[in-house]
């Protein structure tokens, strides 16, 4: 059955479900509510006001009148409840509202309330005209994610109508029978019932746990199957006489190498020895020389006659890797050779043919490596920077191209020790978890929002006098005030900017939603000095070293983890001068307290856990289909006692049944087939 078959959809309705993502019926049963209105319990008039938030009441209408203020029609109705009198008001919407009451009639409405001198005053966002004798029944309401052609309520009513159907589309139940039992998990139907249209917090909250722990054990399960998978591999180019290219690099630095970085390459050069391909992950604090590290590995790979290829997110951060590698390598003679979209077709071939020919040892470049026309002489290995911005299958692509190549992966993003082995259990772990001597320490301070224009004065003092530049970091594109966030948006902040504090100087804007063409183009002009106050939001989080930026600013840094915060902090900082950031928050908030952590280290690695600590394990609120590592129902990092769980209840099945042929563990094997990242696991039929 398609979608467009179910009732009450067809052909015109199923477009509007596509804008959500939602094409199949699957689609639309796991298109899960993110929260609940809860209408259960209805407020009296006396105690209206007092638990704050939206609440519900229930009264009979007293009187009915229309107003106008600054041109807004506003509708009154004066209800009365077994307790007393109050106010509900509709905004805006009296053109339907205004004929729907009468005198005499029982109205449930639902909305934030204010307290006045009249009594209680609600803003109705909710209401329903009650039969006369009806008894308030209430509900928890699930709430979706919606369109404007495509309300909650429209997504509700099509997933009630067509639920038995709805059903028979379900996927099996990857969590196995023996373990569902001592987990005391509802059988699958039932949670997905539950989730739709729960009878109690509670219930909501166990049946998404539920849905987590199944997509974690398959995440749990793949990972163990890929490490049993390649350990077995061979084929990769053993490289030997590590130690002696490891000491000509570090005879050829300016600087030592720190105990960390020569740990980390140690255990590089073991895995480059040996025919089973290497597949390490290097974590490292931002400015903690992962660049040194792969640098290292590049020098081993061209002296046993192997080319390197280095893949980074955008042109701007390739670029940044080709100028950092080129002179660590030079003095060896190995050629550094860029391979981008933006080339000249000229430039293209030439860099073509000298990769192609052996002439030139590393490729450095973006997706630009992945095209057919891109060919290897005697690719090796492979070093994928923040490897999380590329799929699976792009990264599988650039690996086909040197047969069996070692598999190097760096990420500045530090994950906490507590949490690294079990959540990338496929890969080998490495933490570069020292900085380099020398490195200029950041000055950071927790501000409130009534001294935001004080730290706008002291930006515009270290630009105007010193010529540098800085930072500003918003947590939305758009102010939205309509949805109550209170969040401060880039596009109205660099407005505001430009007009007010920083009138005369440079104002440039990034955010996610510009084309990839104009990000790059403004992260250039900034890196090349020409904008002298960038506002952005956290698409900078994973940027260009920018050395003469020395202030980063973060509005409503209370909305954001500790380590994220850690990982902005750290665009600043890169060169001599003294650097600054600033974390501002609203003046009403109490998270100063979270937020001063940041004054009191500096250690990624630390800060992470930190971060893990305060946000706790097990919660599974806020949004569920946003979660890590392209995970849909729960995230890894914000769940951390369900996901160790889970990942033991996975090993405990690959020790018993690696291959998944227990008729038990059938339905965790139709996942694992069903998953396009997870086909290359070799399970055998």
């Amino acid at each position: 059955m398609t979608l467009r078959e179910l009732a009450g959809i067809g052909p015109k309705r199923a477009l509007a479900f596509a804008a959500l993502e939602i094409e199949t019926p699957r689609d639309l049963l796991e298109h899960f509510p993110f929260r609940y209105d809860d209408l259960r319990e209805a407020t009296t008039a006396t105690a209206l006001g007092t638990r704050g938030g939206e609440e519900n009441a229930v009264g009979t209408v007293l009187a009915v009148r229309e107003r106008r203020a600054r041109a807004i029609e506003i509708v009154e109705v004066d209800l009365r409840d077994e307790s007393g009198v109050f106010r509900a008001k509709w905004i805006g919407r009296n053109r339907y509202a205004i004929g729907r009451f009468k005198v005499g009639m029982r109205l449930f409405v639902r909305g934030r309330v204010e307290r006045s001198l009249a009594g209680p005053v609600i803003s109705v966002s909710t209401y329903r005209i009650l039969e006369r004798d009806e008894r308030y029944r209430g509900a928890l309401v699930p709430i979706y994610h919606a369109t404007r052609e495509l309300t909650s309520k429209t997504i509700a009513a099509a997933i009630a109508r067509n639920f038995p159907h709805l059903l028979e589309e379900a996927p099996p139940d990857p969590i196995p029978p023996a373990i569902l039992q001592r987990i005391g998990y509802e059988p699958i139907e039932r949670a997905y019932r539950i989730l739709h249209a729960p009878e109690a917090p509670e219930d909501a909250r166990r049946a998404r746990e539920r849905f987590a722990f199944g997509e974690f054990l398959v995440h749990a399960f793949a990972s163990l199957r890929r490490r049993a998978v390649r350990s077995l591999e061979r084929g990769a180019e053993a490289m030997p006489d590590a130690r002696r290219c490891i000491e000509e690099l570090e005879c050829d630095l300016p600087f030592p190498l720190t105990g960390a970085q020569r740990r980390v390459i140690d255990e590089i050069a073991r895995d480059l020895a040996g025919e089973v391909p290497m597949n390490r992950l290097v974590q490292g604090d931002v400015g903690s020389g992962k660049t040194l590290v792969a640098a290292a590995a590049m020098l081993i790979a061209a002296r046993n006659n192997v080319q390197s290829a280095l893949m980074a997110p955008t042109e701007l951060l390739a670029l940044q890797h080709a100028q950092k590698l080129g002179p660590l390598l030079m003095p060896f003679g190995i050629a550094v050779q860029p391979v981008l979209g933006s080339q000249r077709a000229s430039e293209r071939r030439e860099a073509l043919r000298r990769l192609g020919s052996g002439e030139a040892a590393v490729a450095v470049g973006t997706h630009a490596l992945l095209t057919e026309s891109t060919e290897f002489f005697r690719l090796g290995l492979v070093a994928i920077d923040e490897q999380h911005r590329f799929g699976v299958e792009q990264r599988a692509r650039l690996r086909a191209k040197g047969g069996t190549p070692h598999t190097l992966h760096l990420t500045a993003t530090p994950i906490p020790r507590t949490l690294s082995q079990t959540l990338l259990a496929g890969l080998d772990i490495s933490s570069i978890d020292e900085l380099p001597p020398g490195r200029t320490p950041i000055e950071t301070y927790v501000l409130r929002m009534s001294r935001l224009e004080r730290a706008y004065r002291f930006i515009r003092e270290r630009v105007e006098k010193d010529r540098q530049q800085a930072y500003i970091v918003c947590a939305a594109i758009e102010s939205d005030d309509d949805e109550g966030t209170g969040l401060i948006g880039a596009v109205e902040e660099a407005e505001r900017v430009a007009a007010g504090p920083f009138a005369g100087l440079r104002v440039g804007l990034l955010h996610g939603r510009m084309p990839g063409d104009a990000k790059d183009r403004t992260m250039r002009q900034f890196a090349a000095g020409e904008i002298d106050v960038l506002v952005a939001t956290t698409v900078v989080e994973v940027g260009v070293d920018v050395s003469n930026a020395v202030v980063m600013l973060v509005l409503d840094a209370h909305r954001y983890g500790l380590a994220q915060l850690h990982q902005l902090r750290g665009r600043v900082g890169r060169g001599a001068a003294s650097s600054y950031c600033l974390l501002v928050h609203p003046d009403e908030t109490s998270q100063s307290a979270r937020l001063e952590f940041l004054l009191e280290s500096s250690d990624g690695f630390a800060i992470a856990e930190r971060d893990l600590e305060l946000r706790g394990g097990g919660q599974l609120g806020g949004i569920l289909q946003s979660g890590h590592s392209g995970m849909r129902f729960g995230d890894p990092i914000a769940d951390r006692a369900l996901f160790i769980a889970a990942a033991g209840a996975a090993r405990e099945i690959f020790e018993r049944d690696p291959e998944l042929r227990d008729p038990g563990n059938a339905g965790l094997r139709a996942a694992l087939l069903a998953e396009p990242n997870l086909r290359d696991l070799q399970l055998s039929s």
